[in-house]
């Protein structure tokens, strides 16, 4: 099988023979990397309602399912959930969808661990204990062994079977056959199953199940396994393939290959850190990066044709994949996982038109939320893809993707250029100003509060305003485009450098004002300031579009505290604006480490690396619980109290962390 069956679209346990190999719960010293992972994240929760997010759910592979660790004493034993992102944006399947029952043994929960790689947990009485571990086989499968340990000095008969806690989510419904559970939902076109060992038989209702009693005799010392794999199915994919997979494999194999696969990008990605990193917390923070962006992958399904990863799994809204966010995953991910870095991007350009607009966002079921194709989002593609083939060499990803980019290129110059002046405007499809705020991905900031909009053709529409980070953009499109024009000996490459030189004299002259030392937005006409200080001032520096003499101007205001140097530098916008407001304003003032990335990247980009050193410092360290174990990686972060703000477990935060801390 190939790579693509490493995602996990379907619910199906499968409870293998028993085992007298107990399972070792250290982490060799060979992989140094990943025992290090211990606890990055608590996923500690046993959910209370369907829709309960007040704990972080596991998962990997590219799975639609995930699961939490027990977070107190049940009367079953089993992994919480799985959480189902297969109907309604997410929802809890149960509580506990496979507990397992030891009959006449009350047990106490013991300790529960995380990794990277797998989860773990611990039951224990004065009697017997009981290890279960979970991991994924597939972006299809998961599977969890449970480990039963006779403590005692006396010989143990005990009755086994498993059985569901009340079901959560909204018309599912449960029939057997033989020893397989079956699982469908009127509102997902996934199915589940669950198989036990041969000869189990199970007893249904429309929402309950429960097995009958298995048989183990335990002597002193002696541990006895069952293992239990679970998978959710999108008719995409064949049960019956799956089922094969699954029928091969050896849980401690999978498990031990799990391990490594973490450990090697984990090392890839700590090792590569700039020297100046080089403390043990930075390792922390990539390796809690590293989770987040795993626990966001999911495989393809429905009109998704490509693996991707979502902004937050978290957030009921997040549940699909946009344009810039897919371009800032796809460089993070390039550091350790350049495949998957390729899927994000094809996975946008996948709904790309024929005039080379490229979709704002994407879902795999339309029916609960429709593609948004009334605008598209920052030009930052070309960008993603120069970084992922320095990372791999891959010249046929290059040739694949080179006249798509070409032509979204274009698109920006055909449909959002109003005075054809070759300087660009946001805009959008349907004339609305909305749809024209969410192209710059800055919906609310302050710069385009009095914009009006401005008919181009049928279906484009720009603002009355042109911007300079979209410029700023659009200048190192140009070049990256020159790059990868090179790298497939193409002739476009000189006339990318010319426009390009010509781009970066405007922005040079139209967007910087020399009194204030800061870029901003001008009117249409190009003759008016749109003033307000925000992170847009600093893109021109990331592009390497501005003179040394005006980086040294904007580095100047960054570096205020007044200004942007907060408790977590390089917020949206500048902290003594009226129209500050970063516990109301979402672009008005928090902190958003793309654009904190932008900021220190710029800043090197001219040389000021004591200053981009220092605030990398101060912004992985002024952001709350960012280099502690536990709390999760935020979409955003007060800039004056450091504390997180919106979704939990955002992909493009933990993207622009691994940028920080090893782009050069």
């Amino acid at each position: 099988m190939n790579r693509i069956f490493q995602s996990l679209l379907g619910l199906v346990i499968l409870t293998c023979v028993a085992c007298k190999q107990q399972t070792d719960t250290k982490i060799s010293t060979s992989l140094n990397y990943l025992n290090n992972s211990q606890n990055i994240l608590d996923f500690g929760i046993s959910p209370k309602h369907k829709y309960d997010r007040d704990g972080l759910m596991y998962s990997d592979q590219g799975a639609w399912f995930a699961y939490g660790l027990q977070d107190s004493t049940q009367d079953v034993i089993g992994f919480s959930g799985p959480f189902l992102m297969t109907q309604q944006n997410g929802t809890w399947s149960s509580r506990n969808l496979t507990g397992l029952k030891i009959t006449n043994q009350k047990l106490e929960l013991n300790s529960t661990r995380s990794f990277n790689s797998h989860l773990e947990q611990l039951f224990k009485n004065t009697e017997i204990s009981v290890a279960q571990y979970l991991t994924y086989i597939s972006g299809h499968t998961a599977i969890v062994k449970s480990e039963i340990t006779n403590t005692s000095d006396t010989n143990l008969e005990l009755q086994i079977n498993w059985g569901n806690q009340p079901i959560l989510a909204d018309s599912l419904s449960l029939t057997s056959n033989k020893n397989e559970l079956t699982i469908t939902s009127k509102l997902s076109t996934a199915i589940g199953h669950i198989l036990f060992p041969k000869n189990t038989i199970i007893s249904t209702t429309d929402s309950t199940y429960i097995t009958n009693q298995r048989l183990i005799n335990l002597k002193p010392n002696e541990t006895k396994s069952v293992v239990v794999s679970q998978s959710f199915i999108f008719p995409e994919y064949g049960w019956t393939d799956e089922l094969k997979l699954i029928k091969k494999v050896n849980f401690d194999s999978i498990l031990e290959t799990r391990k490594t696969e973490k450990n090697d990008q984990l090392n890839a990605l700590i090792k590569k850190r700039k020297p100046q990193f080089n403390d043990s917390i930075y390792g922390q923070v990539l390796t809690k990066a590293h989770l987040t962006l795993q626990n966001n992958w999911r495989v393809p399904a429905g009109e998704i044709k490509y693996e991707g990863l979502f902004p937050s799994y978290h957030y009921v809204w997040f549940n699909g994949f946009w344009s810039w966010d897919s371009w800032k995953h796809s460089v993070g991910l390039s550091h350790y996982d350049t495949r998957l870095a390729k899927e994000q991007i094809k996975l946008m350009f996948d709904f790309q038109l024929d005039d080379g607009f490229i979709v704002d966002c994407v879902y795999r079921d339309t029916l609960i939320e429709p593609h948004n194709w009334r605008d598209t989002k920052p030009p930052l593609s070309a960008w993603a893809v120069a970084k992922i083939y320095e990372k791999d060499k891959d010249i046929e990803f290059v040739k694949y993707m080179y006249p798509k980019l070409k032509k979204y290129h274009n698109w920006w110059y055909n449909k959002r250029d109003h005075d054809q002046d070759g300087i660009c405007e946001y805009g959008s499809t349907d004339g609305t100003a909305i749809a024209s705020k969410w192209e710059s991905g800055m919906d609310n900031a302050i710069r385009f509060d009095e914009i009006e909009m401005l008919k181009n053709s049928e279906g484009a529409y720009s603002m009355n305003q042109e911007s300079v980070d979209l410029n700023a953009y659009l200048y190192a499109e140009k070049l990256f485009l020159a790059d990868l024009a090179d790298a497939l000996k193409l002739d476009d490459s000189k006339d990318y450098r010319k426009d390009a030189e010509a781009l970066k004299i405007k922005v040079q002259t139209q967007f910087y004002d020399s009194e204030d030392g800061w870029f901003y937005d001008t009117n249409i006409d190009g003759d008016k300031f749109i003033k307000g200080e925000g992170s847009e001032g600093w893109t021109a520096l990331w592009a390497k579009a501005a003179t040394q003499e005006q980086a040294e101007a904007v580095k100047n205001r960054m570096m205020n505290p007044e200004k942007f140097f907060t408790h977590v530098p390089f917020q949206t916008m500048s902290a003594d604006h009226p129209k500050f407001d970063p516990l109301k304003g979402y672009w008005r003032g928090p902190n958003w480490f793309d654009q904190s990335y932008f900021g220190t990247k710029g800043l090197r980009n001219y040389g000021f690396n004591e200053e981009a050193d220092k605030a990398t410092v101060q912004i992985l360290k002024g952001a709350e619980g960012l280099l502690d174990k536990g709390m999760s990686i935020r979409e955003n972060y007060h800039p004056l109290t450091g504390k997180g703000g919106n979704a939990k477990n955002f992909s493009w935060s933990a993207a622009h962390i691994i940028m920080m801390l090893l782009d050069e």
